[in-house]
């Protein structure tokens, strides 16, 4: 398998450690991730996605989500099953599982719904004002400036 140097990515780049770990780890890929519960992540529009797994066989009670550090978790563990049947075969997975997903930036949880063995986590993209492109005017007068300093020269 050929690697990829990421050397020169951290060499040049400040504050983008978390995405060339997330590119390293993808680029290794990772062989200890297990295939359950199957998923989809899907994109409604620019802003807004949902992750929906197949849980069949799984209560509310049984499932965990958990957002830290920009790393989405979720785990699902049955509880003990009094049933004392014998099966003959068992073809539906109860098997404890955790997946992860990593989330970009300002991305947010906003919700969760299980429906007929499906869990759809709900995610909304909100970046702050602060961070939004905005225009800056070439050649604007700055009269609000000047009307303020001669309101303080009045003043004294």
């Amino acid at each position: 398998m050929a690697t990829i140097d990421l050397t020169p990515l951290y060499r040049s780049t400040v504050g983008y450690d978390r995405l060339a770990s997330l590119l390293d780890s993808a680029l290794r890929g990772d062989q200890s991730t297990s295939a359950y519960p199957p998923y989809d992540i899907e994109m409604h529009d620019d802003n807004r996605y949902s992750i929906r797994l197949a849980v069949a066989g799984f209560e509310k009670n049984e499932l965990d989500i958990q957002v830290e550090k920009g790393v989405l978790t979720v785990r699902g563990r049955k509880a003990k099953d009094d049933d004392t049947g014998q099966y003959l075969y068992q073809g539906i997975a109860n098997q404890p599982f955790e997946r992860q997903f990593n989330l970009a930036e300002y991305i947010e949880v906003t919700g969760a719904d299980l429906n007929n063995g499906l869990l759809t986590i709900n995610l909304v993209k909100e970046v702050p004002e602060a961070m939004k492109p905005k225009t800056i005017a070439i050649n604007q007068p700055e009269s609000n400036v000047i009307e303020h300093q001669a309101d303080e020269a009045k003043e004294d």
